[in-house]
């Protein structure tokens, strides 16, 4: 397992659940019922902090709580600071609230013009089809109304959904999301996708979802086949830490890959979780191990009760300032902040352009050297006489 990145050391098999039959732990279904959802569950494989044993009376009524078994082997039981256990465990810290946090840190609420429709951007729209996850992100921009635990009460109509996709021909691209949208039945969703690739001016039809991650037993044959059907469907998976990466992922996501799909992968900046260079080195590298992009990289949202997870975003320009000619470009995600109330992603990069003027750009390369790049040089072109 992490930090040494040769496939040979990644996590792979059964671990607290080695009685369990290979036909029920290879069945997704089997994974969703015996989800980890209650403290007792947890506290019957890892000692929880007072601050954990906290969080659950308040995530009651904030976020749902829940880990499938597979993603659960992953957490380090010795250590109330595992980086995957930061990300799924709650604790006492939810309950602070800075003055800027927000219910709705993006504002998507303002910007929906039909229940499950946000349309922010002039060209394309996210389609929220189910308030369902397999595990709970606690730093979650959604928890408003993601595991409805807050009573929000989201049934998405799916038709109305399609409809208005249809109806605004200026819209070529649709992000489908959630919750995740890979929990939807495999009828529902080909029935979703058959829909969409039915849209004459839809140019790409989008998947946000984690379920490679916490759920890979759901990339079944049935819905690898699903997949095939689809000429424009892309994917974004959500990976924070090399720990995530499994041999049960490289597999999913090799299995996507040869599907025609392109893979990227979007991280959330989390203190304590990938906030050193290192750390965001070796999982890019796994990812590009597993033909998954890099894509980007954002500040953690605004949302309620996540400042013991948020960092300084000038840690993350240090990191992609250390990736930059340490490691290849392809590599390298885009950093970003989300905008509070709808102001969109707003791409954070560190500074290389020092100066600018008529004669010439003054810049700084990945090993902090000045180069002077000429703008206006006059060139001197001597004539040739052809015979």
């Amino acid at each position: 397992m992490y930090p040494s990145d040769e496939k040979d050391n990644w996590f792979s098999g059964k671990g607290h659940w080695t009685d369990i039959s290979d036909e029920n732990w290879f069945n997704w279904k089997w994974q969703m019922r015996n989800r980890l959802t209650r403290k007792v569950d947890f506290q019957r494989y890892l000692k929880l902090t007072d601050s954990e044993i906290h969080g659950f009376d308040i995530a009651k009524d904030k976020l749902s709580v829940a880990v499938t078994p597979y993603f659960f082997n992953l957490i380090d039981p010795n250590n109330p600071n595992c980086p995957v256990r930061r990300q799924l465990i709650p604790t006492s810290h939810e309950s602070i609230l800075s003055e800027d946090e927000l219910n709705d840190p993006v504002g998507e609420e303002g910007t929906m013009p039909v229940q499950g429709i946000v349309h922010r951007y002039p060209d394309r729209v996210l389609f929220l089809v189910t308030h369902v996850c397999a595990s709970y992100c606690r730093y979650c921009t959604r928890s408003r109304l993601v595991s409805n635990a807050q009573n929000y009460d989201f049934h998405p109509f799916l038709e109305k959904g399609l409809d208005y996709i249809k109806e605004n021909k200026s819209i070529r691209d649709v992000l489908i999301s959630g919750g995740d949208p890979l929990l939807l039945s495999d009828n529902k969703l080909e029935y979703l996708l058959d829909r969409l690739s039915k849209i004459e001016h839809l140019e790409f039809i989008r998947i946000g979802s984690r379920i490679p991650v916490f759920l890979p037993q759901r990339i079944t044959p049935n819905l690898l086949k699903i997949f095939k059907k689809q000429e424009n469907l892309w994917m974004s998976i959500h990976v924070n830490h090399p720990q995530e990466c499994t041999k049960e992922l490289y597999k999913a996501c090799r299995e996507i890959v040869n599907c025609g799909i392109p893979l990227g992968n979007q991280s959330v900046l989390l203190k304590g979780v990938n906030d050193k260079l290192s750390t965001m080195k070796s999982l890019i590298h796994r990812l590009m191990m597993m033909k998954v992009k890099p894509y980007y990289l954002y500040q953690c949202d605004l949302i309620e009760g996540s400042s013991h997870l948020r960092t300084d975003p000038n840690v993350g320009i240090k990191i992609i300032e250390g990736l930059r000619g340490f490691t290849s470009g392809y590599g390298i995600p885009q950093f970003v902040i989300d905008a509070p109330n709808g102001g969109g992603k707003i791409p954070i990069n560190p500074e290389y352009v020092i100066k600018s003027d008529e004669e010439s750009l003054v810049l700084k390369n990945y090993e902090g050297k000045i180069i002077h790049y000429p703008l206006n040089k006059k060139s001197h072109v001597k004539p040739v006489f052809l015979p």
